[in-house]
């Protein structure tokens, strides 16, 4: 666990106390831990020579795979614009709080909003035939010998259209959303996995340390990369006289 001077530990129950007034579902020694994490993480990034006054992509795209188990490139896209509140490219420790009670602890309604903002691809306010086809694309696993997979994901649109474009415009709206969701909870997901799996939640929520669980693991995670960077290196020294010009560490995506 990071260890803190008594000035940084009252500038950080004092950030908390104001959040705790602003995010819900979260105490204030939870957000104080929350805000520990955040620190960390900005931390690693200095380290690395990259953002200094929030979380970049690279830094929430590993938080979501290695610890709440997001897997799908576009969705992880989808659930950092839906963090990123300001549009700016960089979650401050406030989105960052605020992303979270919604993520671990968020009512329906919550969750349908933030679904919805992860689904519509281009911000526009509306979720459109194309978006849902290049989601479930994604989304889908490509099985041996298909002969065409498109038709088949074409199909699914339609029916997914029939169902839930409840005005009949052509497109999913908001409220259009939000009414096929209420009438079924399995819709909420419906184009993609965009939520922690609730056996994961149930892990990190399920005991009253479960914020500092999440920090050690996340000190965990860093280390690990740390150690590969480093053998990474290595083997490439190891192999500069060789054909190998290049390193590609590649994160290999699972889909269920």
């Amino acid at each position: 666990m990071l260890q803190m001077s008594a000035k940084s530990k009252k500038a950080t129950q004092a950030q908390a106390e104001t959040l705790a007034k602003k995010v819900e579902h979260f105490t204030k020694i939870e957000i104080e831990c929350l805000i520990q994490t955040f620190n960390v993480l900005q931390a690693e990034q200095v380290g690395r020579g990259k953002a200094t006054h929030g979380l970049d992509r690279w830094t929430f795209r590993g938080i979501l795979q290695n610890i709440f188990g997001l897997t799908n490139a576009m969705m992880i896209d989808g659930v950092f614009r839906s963090f990123d509140k300001d549009g700016d490219g960089i979650i401050n420790v406030e989105e960052w709080i605020e992303g979270l009670s919604v993520l671990l602890r968020g009512t329906l309604d919550e969750k349908i909003k933030h679904c919805f903002q992860v689904y519509d691809l281009n911000d526009d306010k509306v979720i459109a035939r194309e978006e849902i086809c290049h989601m479930l694309k994604q989304s889908l696993l490509k099985q041996p010998n298909e002969e065409d997979p498109d038709e088949a994901i074409k199909d699914v649109v339609e029916i997914t259209m029939k169902r839930m474009d409840h005005d009949h415009d052509g497109l999913l709206s908001f409220k259009d959303f939000e009414k096929s969701v209420q009438k079924e909870n399995l819709l909420l997901e419906a184009f993609g996995t965009c939520l922690p799996d609730p056996t994961v939640i149930l892990q990190i929520i399920g005991c009253h340390k479960f914020l500092p669980d999440v920090l050690n693991l996340i000190h965990f995670f860093f280390l690990s990369f740390r150690v590969l960077r480093s053998l990474s290196t290595l083997y490439f020294k190891s192999n500069k006289n060789k054909e190998t010009t290049h390193i590609h560490v590649h994160l290999q995506i699972y889909h269920e």
